[in-house]
C-alpha cells in the first residue's frame, strides 16, 4: 500500500513558499492549508477584541476559538498589519498547542496534504516524506513583498519593508515554541534568483524525486 503525498513547505515571509506549495496542492490534486493564516487570524482577533498583542492569556483564547470561517477575508489576512500580528502571537506557546490539532489532522488526511509554514516539516508533520525548506535573500524577499503591498495601494517604504522582514526572521527562528528551521531531511530551494516559474518547476522536480524514492502516492 502506497503512503500518502504529504508535502512540507516551510520557509521565512515572502520566499514563495505559499505560491509554490498552492501551485503544488494544484499539481498534485491535493489540499493546501497556508498555516500563517490561521496565525494571522488570531493576531486580528486579539486586536479586534480590543486586546494587546502582549497578553498571551487573550492570543491563546482566539486560537482555541478559530474554525475556517476566520479565514476568509484573505486581503485582509495578508496586509502587513496580520504579518506582524502572526508574528507576535506564533511565538507564544499555548497559541501553537491551541492550533496544532488543526493542522495535523490537516496533514493527516487519507489523499495526503500540501501545507506551508514555519515548522510544518519539523513539528507539524516531521512524516512528510516530501519537504522543502524555501528561502532567498532578505532584501529580495523584501522587494517582493513591498511590491506586492504598494501594488495593492499601501504605502509603506522599501527600507521599513526590510526591516519588517529582518525583525520576523529574528523573532521567527528564534522563538522557544517550534522555532523556524530547516528540518534535516528538507530539500533547500533558494528562489533569490528565480522567478516563480523557475521556482516551481524545482520545487516539482523536489517532490516528484521524493514520491519516486519513497513510493508515495500520485
Amino acid at each position: 500500500m502506497t503512503a500518502p503525498l504529504i508535502i512540507a513547505v516551510d520557509g521565512p515571509a515572502a520566499s514563495g513558499k505559499g505560491t509554490i506549495a498552492a501551485r503544488l496542492a494544484r499539481e498534485y490534486g491535493l489540499p493546501h492549508l497556508d498555516t500563517g493564516l490561521l496565525y494571522r487570524a488570531v493576531g486580528l482577533g486579539v486586536l479586534d477584541a480590543g486586546g494587546s498583542l502582549d497578553d498571551e492569556a487573550a492570543a491563546e483564547a482566539v486560537a482555541r476559538a478559530l474554525d475556517a470561517s476566520h479565514l476568509i477575508d484573505t486581503e485582509r489576512l495578508t496586509d502587513r498589519e496580520a504579518g506582524e500580528a502572526a508574528s507576535r502571537v506564533a511565538g507564544y506557546p499555548g497559541v501553537r498547542a491551541a492550533l496544532l490539532a488543526f493542522q495535523r489532522a490537516f496533514a493527516a488526511r487519507p489523499g495526503g496534504a500540501v501545507l506551508d509554514g514555519r515548522d510544518i516539516g519539523t513539528v507539524i508533520a516531521p512524516e512528510a516524506r516530501a519537504k522543502l525548506y524555501v528561502t532567498a535573500t532578505a532584501e529580495v524577499r523584501a522587494l517582493r513583498r513591498w511590491k506586492q503591498l504598494t501594488g495593492r495601494g499601501d504605502v509603506i517604504a522599501y527600507q521599513d519593508m526590510l526591516a519588517d522582514i529582518m525583525r520576523r526572521d529574528e523573532r521567527d527562528a528564534g522563538r522557544g515554541a517550534a522555532p523556524m528551521v530547516q528540518a534535516q531531511d528538507a530539500v533547500l530551494l533558494d528562489t533569490t534568483d528565480m522567478d516563480i516559474e523557475t521556482a516551481f518547476d524545482a520545487a516539482r522536480r523536489i517532490v516528484e524525486a521524493a514520491r519516486v524514492r519513497h513510493g508515495l502516492q500520485a
